[in-house]
């Protein structure tokens, strides 16, 4: 069973404890990353300007686009990862098949030498047969 674990961390300038199943680590890269936001929106012009409320709104949009564009990421990368699962299924498929004519050829090559071992030694019969009637 996993353990539940706690983390002191500093978001915005204040300390808070987090709680969860996940790491301390994990912890401190997600303050982290709401840090990194908040420098971000921080940056622009008029941000320090708005009210605390539309501060927490625009960090939280903004939060919210970067996940549904990393959601959009996964979900391309998913998509191309079936797709080369496809195209690795159809290529060992085709491998096999084309070690099955490889086999058969070589078979059929086999089958031909024979042949043609039978038939060389049949006209080397016929030509001491005519040898013979010719002398």
């Amino acid at each position: 069973m996993a353990v539940k674990n706690t983390a002191q961390v500093i978001i915005g300038g204040k300390i808070i404890t987090l709680g969860g199943y996940e790491s301390e680590e994990y912890f401190q890269k997600v303050a982290s990353y709401i840090n990194n936001k908040i420098a971000e929106l921080s940056g622009m012009p008029g941000y320090s300007r708005q009210p605390m409320e539309s501060k927490h709104t625009l960090l939280s949009l903004n939060i919210a686009d970067d996940y549904f564009k990393a959601k959009k990421q996964a979900e391309v990368f998913e998509l191309d990862l079936q797709q080369k699962d496809q195209e690795m299924y159809d290529l060992k498929h085709e491998l096999i098949s084309l070690r099955m004519q490889i086999e058969e050829s070589q078979k059929q090559a086999k089958e031909a030498l024979e042949q043609k071992s039978l038939l060389e030694g049949k006209i080397k019969e016929l030509e001491k047969e005519l040898d013979e009637i010719l002398k």
